[in-house]
């Protein structure tokens, strides 16, 4: 990739007192730098330090085999499959320059395919409006065309949830036919006490009308055939072994150049001491240290509670009550039937738990070894410890299979094996005061030298791998210069931006430059 701060924004950087995190002198390459989590910001962080010549960096992952996170890939019985679904897609040339660097003719390219089931009907996703309007009805158009017309003429001027935000940008009717279902099953909480925020991060740039607009009117293009209207992306890349491949051949290329990477070595507690830097305690009650940098992707909640060094009392209290969903999926192996080639299918009726299903032969055929078989993934979403959670492998799997023959998927018979993975904090949760909660940590954190946050739970941010991986990139542009180039808290993290638009487009892409 070359050096990655060449293809940054060329923006000065603001002038001002260096911020407490930074605690090496510039290009001090014999910094220790220690990295808790070796997912796909971790990783990211680990290998451009290596390649930019610093010696003493270490990865901390709790899992005793597999790298990536929740962008690792599980197997079972020669079938692979992917932890939630990853394209790899990005605007940023720096992240689709680096993929390619680490996995190159590994990757391969993949249409994309999905639908929404509701109502016992599938619809294609994005919407495509004759469709709608025959599986919907004439009744149910008119009474979502009517509501949306009345959101446009009385808005809410301030809403302030989930629920209010989406209303008013689609009218409650289709609110609640394509939006509340769904995102209650994913938060586990009502659609009222979820944060605009979320609604505006992940739905910002859809248009009913625009929707409408480009169903029933083809996309101008330009002389060179490319369209002018860009609209949601239609094909990405996708490792030939899932997402874990990028992850594993990223471990292996930064041990290579010196990194240590110990595997099935979680993090307990931390300490900062003037004259020996950071200690980590793993696990295992031993100390590590003594590092000038801790980058960390661990969740915030989990790494303020094992900070050792005083903390204000209300940053404590803010990280503790900082909230996350878990899910766990269950893969089923059955007879290829050809039910579905969709990559995956969102599950948007009420009358089955599941949320979305996955079909791993769609992601990549070498994640399936037998051709007449398909590997289905249901996606059960849940807090740790809940009913669902605790429920035997067993029961798990009977609800999965009953789900699928409901759905019509898939029939009883046709199940040869299954296998359960558990994922905890799978996501950060929005809740109406993440934002206060995620200031107020901020704010404590500042005190503590060489401490950085990168990555979905090192943020609190639910995001995109390109826009974990984007924190990690600048956040070692800040190491090297040993000072606060780029605020890593700006940077873009809209679901939109992953889902439209040219692959590569823009130098520097997720990154927002300048310091705060």
């Amino acid at each position: 990739m070359g050096n990655a701060a060449s293809a940054l924004c060329k923006a000065q950087p603001r002038q001002h007192e260096r911020p407490a995190y930074i605690c090496c002198p510039v290009n001090n390459t014999a910094a220790r730098i220690a990295i808790i989590g070796a997912g796909p910001a971790g990783l990211t962080a680990a290998y451009l330090l290596a390649k930019a010549g610093f010696h003493q960096v270490t990865v901390f992952e709790k899992h005793p085999t597999l790298v990536g996170g929740i962008s690792r890939t599980e197997s079972y019985q020669g079938f692979h499959f992917d932890i939630g679904g990853h394209r790899f897609f990005s605007k940023s040339k720096e992240v689709e320059a680096l993929w390619t660097e680490i996995l190159a003719d590994e990757l391969l390219e993949r249409p994309r395919s999905s639908r929404i089931y509701y109502n016992q009907q599938f619809f294609a996703y994005p919407l495509v409006a004759s469709e709608a309007l025959l599986k919907l009805g004439l009744w149910e158009t008119m009474r979502c065309i009517a509501s949306y017309g009345w959101a446009k003429l009385r808005p809410n001027k301030a809403p302030a949830n989930f629920e209010e935000w989406v209303a008013n940008q689609f009218g409650w009717r289709l609110y609640s036919i394509f939006f509340k279902t769904y995102t209650e099953k994913v938060w586990g909480i009502p659609c009222t006490e979820i944060s605009a925020d979320w609604a505006a991060q992940r739905i910002k740039g859809l248009s009913l009308r625009t929707a409408i607009s480009n169903a029933l009117f083809p996309a101008k293009k330009g002389k060179d055939g490319d369209q002018l209207i860009k609209t949601l992306i239609d094909s990405f890349r996708y490792p030939r072994l899932g997402p874990g491949q990028m992850w594993q051949a990223c471990r292996q290329k930064a041990e290579a150049m010196g990194v240590q990477v110990q595997m099935g070595t979680g993090i307990q507690a931390l300490r900062y001491q003037a004259a020996a830097g950071w200690q980590l305690q793993t696990d295992a009650a031993r100390w590590e240290g003594e590092y000038d940098y801790v980058i960390s992707t661990a969740p915030i909640r989990q790494l303020v509670a094992g900070i050792e060094n005083e903390l204000p009392a209300a940053t404590r209290q803010a990280a503790e009550a900082l909230r996350y969903r878990d899910f766990l999926t269950v893969v089923l192996i059955v007879t290829e039937r050809q039910k579905f080639s969709d990559n995956w299918i969102y599950i948007h009726d009420p009358s089955v738990k599941v949320g979305r299903i996955q079909n791993f032969k769609s992601w990549s055929p070498d994640m399936v070894p037998d051709a007449s078989k398909a590997c289905y993934g249901l996606e059960y979403f849940c807090f740790e410890g809940d009913g669902m959670w605790q429920s035997s492998d067993d029961e798990l799997a009977e609800l999965a299979i009953g789900e699928m023959e409901q759905i019509g998927l898939c029939q009883r018979a046709d199940v040869h094996d299954w296998y359960i993975v558990r994922q905890s904090k799978a996501y950060p949760v929005y809740d109406a005061h993440y934002q206060e909660h995620i200031q107020q940590v901020r704010a404590g954190l500042q005190a503590m030298p060489g401490l950085i946050l990168v990555g979905r739970n090192g943020m609190h941010k639910y995001n995109n791998q390109d826009h974990s991986m984007m924190t990690a990139m600048l956040a070692v542009e800040n190491i090297k210069a040993g000072k606060e180039l780029y605020n890593l808290w700006q940077v873009n993290q809209d679901a939109i931006y992953i889902e439209s638009g040219e692959r590569g487009a823009e130098a520097g892409g997720r990154m927002v430059p300048g310091s705060r």
